[in-house]
C-alpha cells in the first residue's frame, strides 16, 4: 500500500510520502485552527507545514515541483499561512488593534519586497550566463571572470526570502497569545528589515565588476585560445541530460587521439554532466555564436548523434565530418538515413558496413571506415572454469550476468525481455544445479515506460534477493569473512578519498557557470589518482561480499563492463549490450521475446547467430550453463569468434590504432580539399575575368542573401 501511494505522490520515499501528507493535511488544519480559534493549534498546524514544506525542497520532491503547476507554488502557500493568520487575529477579536493594521502592512511590504529580490536574482544569473561555458581551457588568463556571488544569496533563493516570515509569524501568535502588540510588532520589524537587508545585498552583484565581459569579449577570447591551441579533431555532441552517457563514452578515445582533440556541447545540461575528462570542452548554446567560433584549424568532426543540430557543424566545408554513433546493434537507429549527410561513417566491423548495404538508406559503401570500438579495451577475455561451492576459498562459482535492455518506446515485445522471460531466466539461474551466482543489471530506464516492466523488474529484485539470503545459510558456500572485512574497510578509504577528492582543485565547487568556466582547469595528478581510485574501489568491491552471492547491480557503479569481466556468460537482449559481451569471447544468450523462431531471429539479428537463442520459458538455458562449466561442451565457441571479429573487427591493430589512422587519414582528405580550393581561388583571381553584364532583376532577387544571413534551419 505504502509502495502504491508512493508511486502515485512521485515521491522517492516514505519519509516524502509522510511528509507530503502532513503538508497537504497541515493547510486544512491552519483554516479550522483559525476559526476555531485556537493559537496553540494554529501555532502547531503552522510549524508543521513549514517542516514539512521545507524538508520536500530540500529533497527536491517531484510532487512539490508539480504544485506550483496547479496554483499551490511556494509562494501561495505561504500567502495562504499569511491570510489565515490575519483570519485567526480577526477571530480572537483584534481587528480593531494596532496589532492587526500592523500585520497587514508587514505582509503587504514583504511581498512588495518579492518582486525586486526575484528580479534582481534573475539578472544576476542572467549576467552571469555566459554565451560559451567551457572545461580545461585557460580564459582566466585572457578576460576577467569576477567570482560568484556567495551561495548563501542565490541557492534557494525564493525559498529563503519567503521563510523571512517567520519572524513575523512568530511574533504575532506570541502578541495573539499574551495579548500584547511588543512581540508581534518585533517580528514584524525583523522581517521587513531582513526581507530589506537581502534585496540591498544583491544589489553590487548586477553591475560594474560583479559580472563577466560581455559576449563579445568572452566569444572574442574564446577564439583566442582556439588560434593559440589550434585543434585538429572534435567531438561534436547535442541531446538531453538523459543522453549525456552517449558522449562520455567517447572520451577516453578523445583523450588518446594523437591529434589535438576539442569537445564540443551544445547544451548546458550536457556539460553538467560530462565525465571527468582531460579533453578541452567548449559548450556553445547559441548557434550563431558556434558558427562564428575560428574553427579554421579542425579537420576532422566526430558526431555520436544524429541530431537536428548537428546542421551547424556540418555546414563548415572545411572539415570532414563523421558519424561515429554511440552504439554498435541490430536497432533501426543503426542505419539512420540521416546518415548519409556525413563524409563519412565508422563502425566497429564489417557488421556495420553490411547493416547499411542491406538497409539501402543511402550511405555509399565507399564512404564505410570499419575502425573497431575502442570503448571496449577494458573488456576480458576468458579465464578459465572458476571452481564449483567449497573449491575456492570464497566459495565461488560460475557467474552469469543477466542484464535485459528498457521497454522502449514503441510497445514491441521483443524489445526486452524482463517482462515475459525475466522471472523465468531469473528463476532457473537461481536455482540452478550446479549452482551459478546471479549478477542482474537492469537498464537504469527500465519501467519509465511500461508499468508491466516496472512491476516485472522489482518481482526480480525480490526473487535475486530471497535466493541470496537462501544462499546465505548453505552449508556448501563458504566465505573468507576477514577478507570481506579487510575489503569493506578499503572501500571505505577509497570512498573517503574519493569524496576529498571532488571537493578539491579548481572548479569543483564553482559557484556557478563563470566561475566553473574560469577554474574549469584539470588538475592531471588529481585526475589520474581518480582513475586509479576507481579502479581499486571496482577491485575491492568484487571481494567485499562473498564470491558465491545474488547480487543487484543498480546505479552508475560497478559500471557494466566491470560486470562483464567477473562473469562467465550473460543473458540480454537485442542491444549494443550484447555487441559489447562478445567483445569478451565468453558465452552468451539472448532472448527471443517476440518469440520469432530461432532461424527469423538470428537472420534479422547479426549480434545473436552465436547465442544461445531463448524463449520466453527459458527453457533453453541449460546450454549456456553447460557451456560455462565445461568449455568442451561449448559448441558455439568458434562461432562467437567469427562473429567477433565480423562486427568488432579484428584484434590488430588495436581499435585505439584503428581509430588514429581513420582520423589521420581523413584529415589528410580535408587538408587536401582545402589546398585544391585555395588553388582554385588563386589561379581565378590571377585569370582577371572580364566583368560580366549586370544581371537581370530575378536573378539579383535570387542570389541576394537574406537578411540574417544563412537560414540556420537549412
Amino acid at each position: 500500500m505504502i509502495s502504491t501511494a508512493i508511486r502515485v505522490a512521485r515521491v522517492g520515499s516514505a519519509a516524502e510520502l509522510a511528509a507530503a501528507a502532513l503538508m497537504m493535511l497541515g493547510f486544512p488544519a491552519l483554516m479550522l485552527a483559525a476559526l476555531v480559534p485556537s493559537v496553540p493549534a494554529f501555532a502547531a498546524a503552522a510549524a508543521v507545514t513549514y517542516l514539512a514544506d521545507h524538508y520536500l525542497h530540500r529533497r527536491g520532491s517531484y510532487l512539490v515541483n508539480r504544485l506550483s503547476k496547479v496554483r499551490a507554488g511556494l509562494s501561495i502557500r505561504f500567502l495562504i499561512r499569511e491570510l489565515l493568520l490575519i483570519l485567526l487575529l480577526a477571530r480572537l477579536g483584534f481587528a480593531d488593534d494596532l496589532i492587526y493594521y500592523g500585520a497587514i502592512a508587514c505582509f503587504i511590504a514583504f511581498y512588495g519586497l518579492q518582486a525586486p529580490h526575484g528580479a534582481l536574482v534573475t539578472l544576476i544569473r542572467n549576467r552571469r550566463r555566459m554565451p560559451v561555458a567551457t572545461r580545461n581551457i585557460d580564459l582566466a588568463a585572457r578576460i576577467r571572470i569576477p567570482d560568484a556571488p556567495p551561495r548563501k544569496l542565490l541557492h534557494r533563493s525564493a525559498e529563503k526570502m519567503l521563510h523571512l516570515d517567520l519572524a513575523a509569524v512568530a511574533g504575532i501568535l506570541v502578541s495573539a497569545a499574551l495579548e500584547s502588540a511588543v512581540a508581534g510588532f518585533i517580528g514584524i520589524g525583523i522581517t521587513v528589515g531582513l526581507g530589506l537587508l537581502y534585496v540591498l545585498a544583491l544589489v553590487p552583484y548586477v553591475r560594474g565588476a560583479k559580472i563577466p565581459p560581455n559576449a563579445e569579449k568572452v566569444l572574442a577570447a574564446v577564439d583566442d585560445w582556439l588560434a593559440e591551441y589550434r585543434p585538429e579533431t572534435v567531438l561534436y555532441f547535442s541531446g538531453s541530460k538523459d543522453s549525456a552517457y552517449q558522449v562520455n563514452m567517447w572520451l577516453e578515445t578523445m583523450e588518446q587521439l594523437d591529434s589535438r582533440p576539442l569537445i564540443i556541447l551544445r547544451e548546458r545540461v550536457i556539460l553538467n554532466n560530462l565525465a571527468p575528462t582531460t579533453v578541452p570542452v567548449i559548450c556553445v548554446p547559441g548557434g550563431v555564436h558556434l558558427m562564428n567560433l575560428d574553427l579554421t584549424n579542425v579537420r576532422v568532426a566526430l558526431y555520436a548523434a544524429n541530431v537536428g543540430k548537428n546542421i551547424h557543424l556540418l555546414r563548415v566545408p572545411t572539415m570532414k565530418h563523421v558519424f561515429i554513433g554511440h552504439g554498435d546493434s541490430d536497432k533501426l537507429a543503426s542505419v539512420n538515413p540521416y546518415s548519409k549527410v556525413y563524409d563519412e561513417v565508422w563502425t566497429a566491423g564489417r557488421a556495420g558496413r553490411d547493416r547499411y548495404a542491406i538497409a539501402d538508406v543511402g550511405v555509399r559503401d565507399d564512404d564505410i571506415v570499419e575502425v573497431g570500438r575502442p570503448q571496449l579495451a577494458p573488456i576480458q577475455g576468458f579465464s578459465g572454469v572458476p571452481e564449483g561451492p567449497g573449491g575456492a576459498a570464497d566459495g565461488r562459482c560460475p557467474t552469469v550476468l543477466y542484464a535485459p535492455t528498457w521497454e522502449g518506446w514503441d510497445g514491441n515485445p521483443g524489445n526486452t525481455s524482463i517482462v515475459l522471460a525475466g522471472e523465468n531466466i531469473v528463476n532457473k539461474l537461481v536455482k540452478a544445479d550446479p549452482p551459478v551466482r546471479v549478477l542482474y543489471k537492469p537498464h537504469p530506464f527500465t519501467g519509465t515506460v511500461s508499468k508491466e516492466a516496472g512491476v516485472a523488474h522489482r518481482r526480480i529484485v525480490a526473487l535475486v534477493e530471497q535466493a541470496a539470503t537462501e544462499r546465505a545459510t548453505d552449508p556448501r558456500f563458504t566465505a573468507d569473512v576477514a577478507a570481506q572485512a579487510a575489503a569493506k574497510a578499503e572501500l571505505a578509504r577509497i570512498e573517503t578519498r574519493l569524496a576529498e577528492l571532488s571537493g578539491k582543485g579548481k572548479g569543483n565547487n564553482a559557484g556557478d557557470e563563470a566561475e566553473a568556466t574560469r577554474d574549469g582547469l584539470v588538475d592531471l595528478a588529481r585526475h589520474e589518482e581518480v582513475a586509479r581510485l576507481r579502479a581499486e574501489w571496482n577491485t575491492a568491491y568484487w571481494r567485499s561480499f562473498p564470491g558465491h552471492e545474488h547480487r543487484v547491480i543498480s546505479g552508475a557503479e560497478p559500471r557494466l563492463y566491470d560486470c562483464f569481466n567477473v562473469s562467465d556468460a550473460m543473458v540480454s537482449d537485442i542491444s549494443s549490450v550484447v555487441s559489447d559481451f562478445i567483445a569478451s569471447g565468453k558465452p552468451y544468450a539472448v532472448t527471443d521475446s517476440a518469440e520469432v523462431g530461432v532461424e527469423e531471429f538470428k537472420r534479422a539479428n547479426t549480434a545473436v547467430r552465436a547465442a544461445t537463442i531463448l524463449s520466453n520459458s527459458a527453457a533453453e538455458l541449460g546450454e549456456l550453463l553447460d557451456a560455462v562449466r565445461d568449455p568442451a561442451a561449448d559448441s558455439l565457441a568458434e562461432d562467437r569468434g567469427d562473429l567477433k571479429r565480423y562486427l568488432l573487427g579484428p584484434d590488430e591493430p588495436t581499435s585505439i590504432d584503428q581509430f588514429n589512422t581513420a582520423v589521420a587519414d581523413l584529415a589528410i582528405k580535408a587538408e587536401t580539399r582545402n589546398v585544391g580550393q585555395d588553388s582554385r581561388v588563386a589561379a581565378g583571381a590571377d585569370a582577371d575575368p572580364e566583368p560580366e553584364p549586370d544581371p537581370e532583376p530575378a536573378t539579383v532577387l535570387a542570389q541576394r542573401p537574406t537578411a540574417g544571413g544563412d537560414d540556420l534551419t537549412a
